[in-house]
């Protein structure tokens, strides 16, 4: 399978926004992907979640240390917005946004997938696409009863011992949902093995991701 790769001026981290609808989406998503970028390079991260409470944004802050805890440079946002209410208090999320785009440039966004049956997620995913322009833009999955996991086009290979690491911090971080009989390391462990297997990944484990374009850079000699 043909790799691409972030191509950057020298001298400066790579930037990337990541955004959540609820505080665990991000991890769940691009946990992996976050872990592995941040292992020795230089990374800026924003990290940005826009529905909790109390104990949910604790469990957050817990989480993003975790998963962050090897990048020097970092930004976290924990918003609190009312949770599964996202297409009817839009204009105060818009508002989040535009004030994102005046203080974040990133190279790479995160987000959610723009067919999630998730209404906060397609919420999120459609003002990051109405926001951004001139930004390389990833759309993450998120498992769930809904049934809606695609086909996804792009894959970012893991190591066996990121894809562990993120499956324990997303169980430690998390207890708030270990009620949810979805949320369990068998879920976790067996997407990242299916989209390691589509990706034909060395390690046999990758998270997928919805790329909608891009650009390719091709160098003349």
């Amino acid at each position: 399978m043909l790799n691409l790769n972030l191509d950057l001026a020298a001298g400066r981290p790579l930037r990337v926004l990541c955004l959540g609808a609820h505080c665990d989406d991000i991890e769940i998503g691009c946990g992996g992907t976050l872990l592995q970028l941040t292992r020795g390079r230089e990374v800026e991260i924003h990290w940005v979640v826009f529905s909790s409470d109390d104990r949910r944004r604790r469990e957050a802050l817990q989480s993003a240390a975790a998963f962050l805890s090897d990048t020097k440079s970092q930004n976290v946002v924990i918003h609190a917005f009312r949770d599964g209410f996202f297409p009817y208090i839009g204009a105060a999320i818009k508002e989040s946004f535009e004030q994102l785009k005046k203080d974040v440039s990133p190279d790479l966004i995160l987000t959610h997938c723009g067919r999630d049956l998730h209404q906060d997620h397609r919420l999120v995913s459609e003002l990051t696409w109405n926001t951004f322009r001139d930004q390389l833009i990833l759309e993450y999955e998120i498992p769930k009863y809904d049934g809606d996991l695609g086909a996804p086009n792009l894959f970012v290979s893991l190591d066996e011992s990121v894809c562990r690491l993120k499956i324990d911090h997303i169980l430690g971080s998390f207890p708030s949902q270990r009620e949810k009989r979805w949320f369990s390391r068998e879920v976790f462990s067996s997407i990242l093995r299916l989209r390691g297997m589509e990706a034909n990944a060395q390690s046999g484990y990758a998270e997928g991701f919805y790329c909608r374009k891009a650009n390719l850079g091709v160098r003349l000699r």
